[in-house]
């Protein structure tokens, strides 16, 4: 094996554009995955009777597989070839795929989601990994930029392709359309993407990885049914106890690792632990608005599944604008004002769009949604750049990893957190007075349901307490979605180091880039 010593020969080879491509086409699949579900929901949830948290672990059975495996997924990368490894989650994510278009019951839809997250899991940490290898820190910015942005691509084509799909075809169709997709990730990453690797990584620890899988696993559970059973049920107390015990004998176990794979020493860096926590609240609030968006286009405001996805347009849009132009802004102002900026404007819309009420209509959604893209792209791009170029190369899987598992750890607390916010609020001003028990009941679970009883019944009245107990809701997720940007931009832009770019190339100068020699 051949051993690359700096960054900046392989930053000559020409085919690190090639390869920018094939990266660009593995994050399409992820991209376009992310939000063809949630347009979905409405729909499955009326076909498949599924309540308000069976359609969180719909979502969340995805994020939370794919939190507790991107850390393995790293090191594998690291140690066995990261397009290989590449390669193979795409390939478990097509088995997935296959699984949910074959699937005619939530359980079912439940197990794809979970193996997807498994070949997710693979896709994204390596996906992002592979830049600093490839990238010096000139071009990274606008590589890392690039990448989000095809993820960001992905994610309008998802609702408007989706749509379509369940206007015309079964919902199993959102997973079929997803196999011609991972195809063409498959094929580029195969012909385009150079071989990386660093056989000297640590082995993946089992034990550390059933901890993680089992500590989040506990914590979503327990969140997800706290409004149904309520926070002092004990099985809710349990599981959240449980979740505390794993997760912190997780933290200890790594501690006493020699080469941990959860490498704790990474967050005593103030600018990687500040930037990952940055990039892990606009996840948090994406997955959240992402989760209670489609519903709120959907049941209350009438559109088809295909309406709701080209609704969704003003926030893609946005997000694309801002992950482009976040290179020459950073450069001329600095990391640090562009994340808290960003921030600020997210949480702007946020509490603007917390305005929304049964009256407000699409012009006012659409918005503070675009306001709300911006301010995701300007916070997330130079977020994730300026935590990336903290890592050494040679560490880039695991740190990656890590960074990613943080990420996705914060959008499964969004679906969890905000979706069960969303449906006790919904739950306590819903009026299903003179209902029969089994009918108010099913109205209870989610405003989709609502109005399936409404229709069954002949009760108008429960149409309009239902919009208005979602709207309740899902005006208090947006505030609270709001507050928590404003406070971690105020906490950026008191913390966060002035300037990162020599820091950033320091460290990438210091790591050393196995390289096959068949490269």
């Amino acid at each position: 094996m051949a051993t690359v010593t700096n960054a900046a020969a392989v930053r000559q080879d020409p085919r690190r554009w090639w390869a920018l491509g094939a990266l660009v086409a593995s994050m399409l699949v992820l991209g376009f995955d992310m939000t063809i579900l949630n347009v979905a929901l409405p729909t499955m949830a009326g076909q498949l009777g599924a309540s308000t948290g069976e359609q969180q672990w719909m979502a969340d059975a995805y994020v939370v597989v794919f939190a507790a495996l991107m850390l393995p997924a790293g090191l594998l990368g690291d140690r066995f070839g990261r397009r290989r490894m590449l390669m193979t989650g795409l390939g478990i994510f097509l088995v997935g795929s296959l699984i949910g278009t074959l699937a005619d019951d939530v359980s079912l839809v439940v197990v794809a989601r979970a193996v997807m997250g498994m070949g997710a899991a693979l896709v994204m940490p390596l996906a992002m990994a592979v830049l600093p290898a490839l990238f010096g820190p000139g071009e990274r910015t606008k590589a890392v930029g690039i990448v989000s942005a095809a993820s960001a691509l992905g994610a309008p084509l998802g609702p408007i392709v989706g749509g379509w799909l369940l206007d015309h075809f079964w919902w199993g169709s959102i997973f079929l359309i997803n196999i011609p997709m991972v195809a063409i990730g498959i094929t580029a990453c195969l012909f385009l993407l150079p071989e990386t690797s660093d056989p000297a990584s640590p082995k993946v620890d089992v034990a550390s990885t059933a901890l993680t899988a089992a500590g989040l696993g506990a914590l979503i559970y327990g969140i997800i049914e706290a409004p149904g059973r309520g926070w002092g049920d004990p099985l809710v107390l349990g599981m959240l106890a449980g979740a505390a015990l794993l997760l912190t004998g997780l933290v200890l176990r790594e501690r006493r690792m020699t080469r941990p794979m959860l490498d704790m020493s990474l967050l005593r860096n103030r600018g990687f632990f500040l930037n990952t926590m940055a990039a892990t609240l606009v996840m948090f609030v994406l997955s959240g608005l992402m989760f209670v968006l489609p519903q709120y286009l959907q049941a209350v405001l009438g559109n088809d599944a295909f309406g709701t996805g080209v609704r969704m347009l003003p926030m893609m849009g946005g997000l694309l604008v801002a992950a482009k132009g976040a290179e020459p802004v950073v450069r001329s102002f600095g990391a640090r004002p562009v994340i808290s900026g960003g921030l600020v404007v997210l949480a702007f819309a946020a509490i603007l769009g917390s305005r929304t009420d049964v009256d407000s209509g699409y012009g006012f959604t659409a918005l503070w949604l675009s306001v709300a893209g911006l301010g995701f792209g300007f916070a997330i791009v130079p977020s994730m750049d300026s935590a990336l170029g903290a890592l050494p190369v040679e560490r880039a899987g695991s740190g990656t990893g890590l960074l990613m598992t943080v990420r996705q750890v914060g959008g499964a607390l969004g679906i969890a957190l905000l979706g069960s916010l969303l449906a006790g609020a919904y739950a306590d001003r819903l009026d299903t007075g003179g209902l029969p028990g089994p009918a108010a009941d099913a109205a209870g679970d989610s405003v989709v349901a609502a109005h399936g009883v409404a229709e069954r019944l002949g009760a108008p009245g429960l149409v309009e307490s239902a919009n208005s107990a979602y709207l309740h809701g899902m005006s208090i997720v947006l505030l609270v979605s709001g507050i928590a940007a404003l406070v971690t931009a105020l906490f950026v832009a008191a913390l966060l180091p002035r300037r990162e770019d020599g820091a950033a190339e320091r460290a990438e100068d210091r790591g050393r880039v196995p390289v096959d020699a068949g490269q």
